[in-house]
């Protein structure tokens, strides 16, 4: 069994990834491995922070380690929060990024959107990179109670609920992060298994 440490300390995404990648690999967070580190994000695009992630974990911990950063664009927004979205509002208060979205948003028709996910993956002295995306819209006010950070907000094309409404076996069928990290573990069992 494989195991990789994933560079964060969130549980929704921790498990998200461990339920797309099944048993066949074991995923560790950085508490696991007792890094209690505020791992620096001060890159201007995902690539960029992602791979901060890793290059930190290899040289603190020599660990095979993965790292992500995703975030929400939203195209009236000149793809704000993108980069941003954990912090929009000036602190990690995720109802306050979600008012201030819908506030610059106002009653613009144009509500299109999209998650996007970055992987950086470091194994065996190379690093690699997996991206995924889903396209959607900003609906007017909060849906749902499930997920987290701006998902009561986004209803992705060709659906009618919100992130926030789905299960979480439904959103991570079709996720931003579920397809980086399908091509992340399609990789890992050509490369490793």
């Amino acid at each position: 069994m494989i195991e990789l440490v994933f560079a964060t300390n969130n549980v929704h995404k921790q498990r998200e990834v461990q339920a797309v990648v099944g048993d066949k690999f074991v995923i560790k967070s950085l508490s696991d491995i007792g890094c209690e580190d505020d791992i620096p994000e001060t890159g201007d695009t995902f690539h960029e922070n992602a791979q901060q992630k890793t290059d930190y974990l290899v040289k603190k911990y020599n660990v095979s380690c993965f790292g992500d950063d995703s975030g929400l664009e939203v195209d009236a927004l000149g793809k704000e929060p993108g980069v941003y979205s954990a912090r929009y509002s000036g602190s990690r208060d995720m109802e306050k990024n979600i008012d201030l979205v819908l506030s610059k948003l106002g009653d613009n028709p144009d509500r299109s959107a999209r998650f996007k996910t970055v992987i950086s993956l470091y194994l065996q002295g190379e690093q690699h990179f997996f991206e995924g995306a889903i396209e959607g819209k900003i609906i007017l006010e909060r849906r749902g109670t499930d997920g987290f950070g701006y998902d009561p907000i986004f209803i992705p094309d060709g659906y009618t609920q919100t992130f926030a409404e789905m299960s979480a076996e439904e959103k991570n069928a079709i996720s931003h992060r579920s397809i980086a990290v399908a091509k992340l573990v399609a990789f890992l069992k050509e490369k490793v298994v």
